[in-house]
Parts: C-alpha cells; structure tokens; sequence
C-alpha cells in the first residue's frame, strides 16, 4: 500500500479565518485503495482539511495535488467531477424529496420514468445493506435512516475519493457491520477511503493509515499497525485521561429512589406497541435498541413531542399522577426534558448566542415572562462555566462552536429549566473523546443529584458505562431489563436482535 502513488497530496496546507488558523502547515497524503482514518477532538481541523480536498474550502496557504499534477478546485461540482466526493456530518439531502429521488438528484435524464427510478433505488440501497425505504419522504426519516441515504448517494457516483465524516455516529451495531463491509468492497475496487470517527476503536479495526491532528496541527501519521488506543488518546488530547472513557460493565448500580416516572402499555401506531418500563430518582435508566425499536419514539412521547393513540395508547404516570401532553411546553413545566438527538436540526438557534440559547431554555420554563438581558447573562455565564462550555464569550453564535460545545449548549438549554426527569438521546453522537469525557461527567453527576435520568445510546460501551439499570428495546417494546452488575454486551444484544 505504501508503495502506491497517492491520489491526493496535501502540502504545507493552511486554513485561515479572521487571522486565526484552523488549520496549519499539514500535510496530508491518500494512496489508492487506501482506507485513511483521519482523527482528532472538535476544533481540530479535520473537517477543514477534507473540505480543501472536496472543494468546499479553498486553502490560505500550500499545494493540493490530484494524481501528481497541482490542483485547486473552486466548487464542490469541480471537486466531484475530479472524483472526490464527500458526505458531511451535517446531511444535505433535500427534506421535500423521496428518498430516490435525493439517490439520483443531479443525474436526472430530461424525462423521468418514476417507476424505474424507484425500482432501481431500491436495489441499489439493498445491494448496500440498507434498510431504507425508496418511497419515504426524506422529511420523514430518522437521522440514521438519512445517513444512510446520504451515503448510498455518494457511493453512486462512484468516486475516485470518498471522504466520510463521522458516518457511523448514528448506525447500530448492525448498520456498522454492513457500513464497514461496504468500505472493504470500495477499497477492493480500488476506492481512496478518508474515514473521520471519533470511534477509536472504528479506526483501529477499518483503517490502513491513520493521522491525528490537534489545534489545527499535524501530530502523528503512520500505519495502523503504530498505534494502540493510549496512543492515540493522548495523540489526540495532549495527556491521558483521567479514567477510560467506557469503564467495564459489572460496576455498582446507585439504588433507586422514589418512582419518578411509570410507563404502561404505550402505543404509538405500529412504532411504540404496548411497551412498559419505570424510571426512578438518583438512577440513570440506559435503553439500548437497533434502529426501528421504539427508543426515541417513546421517549419523543413522553416529552410531548409525539402524541400516543388517543384509543389504547397506555398511560403515563409522573409521580402518583397521570399525564398527556399535548405539546412539549406542558412536560417542560412539569419537569421532563428532552436533549434531541439531531442537535443541529432541533437543539438550537444556530445564529444565536450561546447567552440566547440558553436564556430560551429558561423562558421556556417560565411561561415566556420577561427577563432582563442582564438575567440572561447572568444564566449563560452560570451553566457555560458549570458545563466547562468553551468559547470566546457569551456572545458566539453556537454555529461557531465545536460539536462537543455545541452539545453542552443544548445540556444547558435543557438543565436551565430545572427538570427532575431529564432524556438524553444519543448524548454523545459526533463529540471528541475529551468531551464525551465532559458530557459523562455532567450525566452521572444529575444521578448524584437526584434526578431521574433516561440515555438512549446506540453505543453499547456508553450503555454499559453510564447506566444503573439497561431496557432493551426490539420491535417498540421494551423486551428485556438488566442490572448494571449483570448486563453484558452479549447479553444485551442478543435480547435486542431475537
């Protein structure tokens, strides 16, 4: 593999934006047929540095170079027609459309036969492994689902290049398996693969080459075989964590307090069927299920989101009371949070402040009363130093944060309004290991306190680390309840999947 030229060369690269780099002096080299990891916390300059190579950045300083011969490409559709191609973390699928028509957009012929078309996206997305529905309306799916979509998309145009940006974050175990072997056929047929995860474990089981950058600086380059996971944790944050980021399953579950919240027979058409569970003060319930169980559907539900059957729909209980709400406003004064899990699409005001984000999580709770900008202030410097939330002030959009931070805006948006139930939906999806670290902290320390707490996580190592008491959901029920000193892996998966 070594011995093969490269496909792409980045040389002494530099990225720019107000004077301050985000990237600097980086070289970069991807081989044919070469799966390339490319790793390093928020803010590091991996997403900046794939985008020079996809056309969507335009370096301040240094030299690309495609297939020997110097490079620089002025747009996205120069980069593509050149065979690069990226899917971003962000989907860029057209919510109005069906799911085919996203798989063929730009390469429509003048007249379309509709049926063919769907016919022929459903092939394509079964050849990948991928469960997803050719009619669906994009608008519709699930973030998974719409991964999915975005990647069968790039596949098709059968790139020279194909840059993924933390594809994974959120697949089940499953989806991964069937990701991962699609990533081994590319390669075989000679694809060059840029594979960016903050699952170090993903890269040590899929990449050929990795590289490590932090602050926008190249820190390590090499073969897979050169690095192990302390290798690469400190590579990336600059020290070795305090404690492993999963701990080891088998830990002491915290005993459960009063009953905080009682679901029975919830139903929601054929997503959400008749399942059952408690939650309770000073424990963190985990809910593990593959795509399609339920978990954010009931969750969704019982914040308000989405509205049960109105006939044998089920009961909830919130103390020794019964509720339905009909909107998100009602559970939000009663206690009950919800952290999304698509926080770019429903977690915050993008073009907003920090300060802003956070004091609308307040006034949320508060019936929209006024408050003083100097209240909110107040409030935003309160829970940006509680959540360690790193910016240049109060006043930064949250769209110029990192992922990590951006998270920790939304945690605060949601603890601002004092809940005592508090569901976090993949908390952690596409956020650097140093603050998945942060977020864990934040999440036990709400046990410690008292609340009750709900994280839904595809992430079994999470589910293991964080959880008192593990529900694991197949089908929209919940199938199968573990105590943290007896849950496995194994264990858990085998209930989710027969």
């Amino acid at each position: 593999m070594t011995g093969m030229p490269p496909v792409v060369e980045l040389r002494s690269v530099s990225k720019l934006y107000g004077g301050t780099p985000a990237v600097e002096n980086v070289d970069f080299i991807l081989r044919r047929g070469e799966i390339h990891a490319l790793l390093g916390e928020n803010g590091a300059g991996k997403s900046t540095l794939t985008k020079m190579i996809a056309g969507v950045v335009t370096p301040t300083r240094g030299e690309m170079f495609v297939d020997g011969q110097r490079a620089a490409f002025a747009s996205p559709a120069e980069a593509m027609r050149a065979g690069m191609v990226m899917v971003f973390q962000e989907n860029s699928l057209v919510p109005s459309m069906t799911v085919a028509q996203n798989i063929f957009l730009g390469d429509e012929r003048f007249f379309n036969r509709l049926r063919p078309l769907y016919i022929a996206a459903q092939q394509f997305l079964q050849a990948l492994n991928f469960n997803v529905d050719p009619w669906a309306n994009v608008a519709t799916l699930g973030v998974a689902k719409k991964q999915m979509v975005e990647i069968a998309r790039a596949v098709r145009q059968q790139a020279r290049v194909l840059i993924f940006d933390e594809p994974t974050a959120s697949l089940t175990p499953e989806e991964k398996h069937h990701f991962f072997a699609l990533v081994r056929r590319l390669k075989a047929q000679g694809v060059s693969i840029v594979f960016i995860s903050h699952a170090l474990e993903e890269a040590l089981e899929l990449a050929d080459h990795i590289t490590i950058l932090r602050d926008g600086r190249l820190v390590a380059s090499d073969r897979r075989e050169a690095f192990d996971r302390d290798g690469i944790v400190r590579a990336l944050v600059g020290r070795a964590l305090a404690q492993d980021l999963y701990g080891e399953g088998g830990r002491r579950a915290r005993p459960a307090g009063r009953q905080v919240l009682s679901v029975q027979n919830l139903s929601m058409g054929k997503v959400v069927r008749n399942t059952s569970f408690t939650a309770y003060a000073g424990q963190i319930t985990g809910m593990f299920g593959l795509i399609g169980s339920g978990r954010t559907e009931t969750a969704r539900i019982i914040a308000g989101i989405a509205k049960r059957n109105l006939f044998h729909g089920g009961e909830i209980r919130l103390g020794e009371r019964s509720v339905r709400y009909r909107v998100p406003r009602q559970a939000v004064r009663d206690g009950i949070v919800y952290v999304t899990e698509d926080r770019k699409l429903e977690g915050f005001f993008d073009t907003m402040s920090i300060a802003w984000n956070i004091g609308l999580g307040h006034l949320a709770a508060h019936g929209g009363a006024v408050v003083r900008p100097a209240e909110i202030a107040a409030l935003a410097k309160t829970w940006s130093e509680a959540l360690a939330v790193r910016s240049i002030g109060a006043d930064a959009k949250v769209i110029e944060l990192s992922g990590g931070n951006q998270q920790k805006v939304v945690i605060a948006k949601s603890l601002v309004q004092r809940p005592s139930l508090v569901i976090f939906d993949e908390p952690t999806r596409g956020v650097d290991v140093g603050a998945i670290a942060e977020i864990h902290r934040i999440i036990n320390g709400l046990a410690d306190d008292g609340l009750a707490v709900i994280v839904i996580s595809s992430y079994l190592p999470e589910i293991l680390s964080l959880s008192d008491r593990i529900l694991v959901c197949r089908k929209g029920r919940v199938v199968e309840e573990f105590s943290a000193g007896t849950a496995t892996e194994e264990a858990i998966m085998y209930a989710a999947v027969h």
